[in-house]
């Protein structure tokens, strides 16, 4: 389908927010309060603007993923170092609700852009800080990317296979879980500002929004000095699931950890020896014997092709999945039926699917409703709603201020 510049305003509308972070923790939070009505006004610097636009793969130019990273969002180029520029933030900030930013600890403070000073001007503000360690601690002043923190957090040390060189999630996760934690402190402050009155600034570190991921990473080595290890597609202490070869080179992932799903798995497979095993009716005795049964499941796909291995799986109602690429999501009749894979048109006519709105509400769902903007598209428009006029527009614009 076609999505509607005129796509319903979405829960946030109203709420004003400027963005002045880049690259993709501040962004990543900014766009998805933009996908659900929030007014963006995303602060770049004149002439290159935000990294991202020259990130991964260009066209004509500017890079595709700034057309989901941007969406629904105004741009104003500013140089933030120019004193006339940090006035111009500050203004914006009298009336706005959120300011979003994942600059270097102390960054903010330099321009006169901290969490005082501009709260002295608007108490109601909240103030989303996304960075590596923090705005505290005695790492706050290194520099922090998504992938130091996934390392940091835990999370690197256990994405291998055993006795290999850990490898990466493949996309920045560090940096989109930060955002996704500072979107949810952002919307339980202005819960609370509700009764209060009051704005707060909310802090997010990189490697500790990864951390907080780490399920039982932590007691398991307080209560029992386990170190969890890497264990490539199995999943420690929980069986049976695990990824399996099937002819063809392909692989099944298959989680038959239920005690009642492992038995229909069992069933499935023709191993009721296995699967009315008293030894085998809970986790706790399967984990013990992980390796046999993994065996007796990777026995029975490699004889099989992985499309009737999933219709023998679905048919028992065990969790089965084969692993996508992108032209399998893209093709993939759920994800179109589901509103996932949405089409727009570029400025220039060009047709681009784009990952749909998440979460879906019933009654106020989010939309697209204009596409990401060129550098310093909108900034006449937001200068003139702060009263400017053309010829003081014109003026800054003559000495790179604005652009």
């Amino acid at each position: 389908m076609h999505v509607s510049q005129d796509s319903l305003a979405g829960p946030l509308q109203g709420l004003k927010v400027v963005e002045l972070g880049q690259l993709i923790a501040g962004p990543f939070a900014a766009k998805t309060l933009a996908d659900f009505g929030a007014d963006i006004i995303k602060i770049e610097p004149p002439g290159s603007g935000d990294p991202l636009r020259q990130w991964r793969l260009l066209k004509d130019g500017t890079s595709i993923w700034w057309q989901i990273q941007s969406r629904n969002k105004r741009s104003v180029a500013l140089d933030l170092k120019e004193p006339q520029a940090q006035d111009i933030v500050r203004q914006l900030v009298q009336d706005a609700d959120v300011l979003i930013e994942n600059f270097r600890p102390g960054a903010m403070e330099g321009w006169g852009l901290g969490p005082d000073a501009l709260q002295a001007i608007n108490p109601r503000l909240i103030m989303l800080r996304i960075s590596g360690y923090g705005q505290t601690g005695p790492y706050r002043d290194k520099p922090g990317f998504g992938v130091v923190a996934e390392a940091m957090s835990g999370l690197r040390h256990l994405t291998a296979e055993p006795g290999r060189v850990p490898v990466r999630v493949g996309i920045s996760i560090g940096d989109t879980l930060a955002s996704l934690h500072g979107v949810i402190g952002i919307l339980m402050a202005l819960h609370e500002r509700q009764r209060s009155g009051q704005g707060q600034v909310i802090d997010v570190a990189l490697y500790e929004a990864v951390f907080n991921c780490m399920e039982s990473l932590l007691p398991e080595y307080s209560a029992f000095g386990a170190i969890r290890q890497p264990a490539g597609s199995a999943l420690p202490g929980i069986a049976p699931t695990n990824a399996y070869r099937c002819q063809g080179d392909a692989y099944v992932l298959v989680a038959g950890n239920g005690d009642s799903i492992y038995k229909r798995l069992m069933h499935a497979i023709g191993r009721d020896d296995l699967g009315q095993d008293p030894e085998l009716k809970d986790n706790a005795g399967r984990v013990k014997r992980v390796q046999e049964i993994d065996g007796a499941i990777g026995a029975w796909t490699a004889e099989r092709d992985i499309l009737e291995v999933l219709k023998v799986l679905d048919t028992a109602g065990v969790p089965a999945g084969r692993i996508y690429n992108v032209a399998d999501i893209a093709a993939d009749p759920h994800y179109q039926a589901r509103g996932m894979i949405e089409k727009i048109d570029l400025d220039d006519g060009t047709e681009l699917s784009l990952p749909g709105i998440v979460p879906k509400l019933s009654r106020t769902p989010g939309g697209h409703r204009r596409n990401a903007p060129s550098i310093g598209q909108d900034t006449d428009a937001v200068l003139q709603e702060m009263g400017l006029k053309a010829d003081q527009i014109q003026a800054l614009r003559d000495k790179g201020i604005v652009a």
